[in-house]
């Protein structure tokens, strides 16, 4: 397979303190990204029907840009229909000589995860579903993505679409080849799916739905999410409130993957399970995503570690050059805000950081100086040596501005500094050379 691309992964848990039952596992913040939990998270694995979230993305990128519609008419391909057509694969059954709306073929991708109505939407896209596949590599990389490759538009094993290609269409890869990301990477595109286009979870969250109701075509779609409660008692899976997304994924090679997200009182956030173990992995997946939303709700929030204005202690003002004061006030241009685990605001400490291509060689600034005027950033270390970890590798930081405005000094009070300067100068030399003889 695809290992040799990758470092096997580069990051192992001293202690995984919830025990998750699964090769790799991840829980962030659904708002900022802040790792809050992970397992084996840069290990490149299978990931199987999760791909469809980046089909989703490029979907709702191309409503959004005017290039689709949701009203569009896709007529069949001989490709999709004959993968539409096999029964041991996640579809819903479509005519050959049926079309059928991009809304339709969207829903039944996105609740029933159906692999021929994700093909014809990376054909509406791209033309070919090769071509799809270059766009989400393409979209990937443009996300800031790593640790992944894309062979096909679904999450299926090349081998499960080879026998159904009889109109010229091209697979990317090997025949036995499939999607891989690693559980860090695959919560990076949950995160930005859901930043950039929220309108996702209004299908996700539908627990079941008739496909082409009052038609030939009618077929009830089950979520595959089974944590919704309509579905939770069905299957024995753990019902859990607020879960309202976003993809599952079963293959040989993936094993039973599932991202989540799920919302309680302000409050979002993403898990991802790669390859659980234990009992039924349909199944399993549920029960160790529940350990983790458990987690993040019991022992996490939004806290406000330090208030809008804020002054560090050691720098409250920063020197002025050429200035009519000869220092200015500075302070954050705003909160700063963080989630972490719940009444622990005072594990953090403040560390400024300036921007030194404004400071001269004494670290002062030179005037004049605007109110508002950026001069650095502000960002947190904690005191206990806990990570403060984002999705992107990035660190927490907030502006630092200028609380005021400093003007810049006239020449005359400018020329008088010099000669006070000067004459103060030979003064201390001449105290020095007088104190030298005694």
């Amino acid at each position: 397979m695809l290992f040799s691309l990758f470092s096997e992964f580069n990051r192992v848990d001293a202690e995984d303190i919830l025990g998750i039952n699964a090769d790799a596992a991840i829980l962030v913040d659904a708002e900022t990204g802040r790792v809050l939990y992970e397992k084996n998270s840069d290990q490149v694995l299978g990931i199987a029907s999760m791909t469809k979230m980046m089909t989703e993305y490029l979907l709702l990128e191309a409503i959004k840009e005017g290039s689709v519609t949701w009203d569009q008419e896709y007529s069949m391909s001989s490709y999709v229909y004959n993968v539409s057509q096999d029964y041991d694969l996640s579809n819903v059954p479509l005519k050959r000589n049926g079309t059928y709306t991009i809304q339709e073929l969207y829903e039944a991708m996105t609740i029933y995860s159906a692999n021929g109505a994700t093909i014809a939407i990376a054909e509406t896209i791209a033309g070919s579903e090769l071509n799809f596949v270059k766009m989400m590599t393409e979209k990937a990389n443009e996300l800031g993505l790593k640790d992944f490759k894309f062979v096909n538009s679904t999450g299926l094993n090349n081998s499960d679409l080879i026998n159904h290609i009889d109109d010229g269409q091209q697979l990317v890869g090997e025949d036995q080849e499939e999607n891989v990301m690693s559980a860090r990477t695959t919560a990076n595109l949950a995160y930005h799916l859901l930043k950039d286009f929220p309108e996702v979870l209004e299908t996700t969250s539908i627990p079941v739905k008739i496909f082409r109701e009052g038609t030939d075509d009618e077929i009830e779609m089950e979520n595959w999410n089974w944590m919704f409660p309509e579905l939770a008692m069905k299957h024995g899976t753990p019902a859990y409130k607020g879960v309202d997304g976003l993809k599952t994924g079963t293959t040989p090679f993936a094993g039973a993957c599932f991202t989540s997200t799920a919302s309680r009182d302000g409050n979002r956030y993403i898990t991802v399970v790669m390859n659980a173990k234990g009992g039924d992995p349909r199944a399993a997946r549920f029960d160790e995503t529940k350990k983790m939303l458990d987690y993040a709700f019991n022992n996490f929030s939004k806290e406000e570690i330090f208030p809008e204005h804020y002054q560090v202690k050691s720098n409250k003002t920063l020197s002025i050059n050429k200035g009519k004061e000869d220092q200015v006030k500075v302070y954050t241009k705003e909160a700063v805000e963080l989630v972490s685990k719940k009444n622990e605001k005072e594990n953090y400490q403040p560390v400024l950081v300036l921007d030194k291509k404004l400071l001269n060689d004494e670290g002062e600034l030179t005037a004049p100086v605007k109110k508002g005027d950026k001069v650095g950033y502000m960002t947190l270390e904690s005191k206990d040596g806990e990570s403060i970890e984002f999705l992107d590798g990035s660190s927490l930081k907030v502006d630092v501005i200028a609380a005021e405005n400093v003007e810049k000094a006239n020449w005359f009070v400018l020329s008088m500094r010099a000669i006070g300067g000067f004459f103060s100068d030979v003064w201390g030399s001449i105290a020095s050379t007088v104190k030298g003889w005694f």
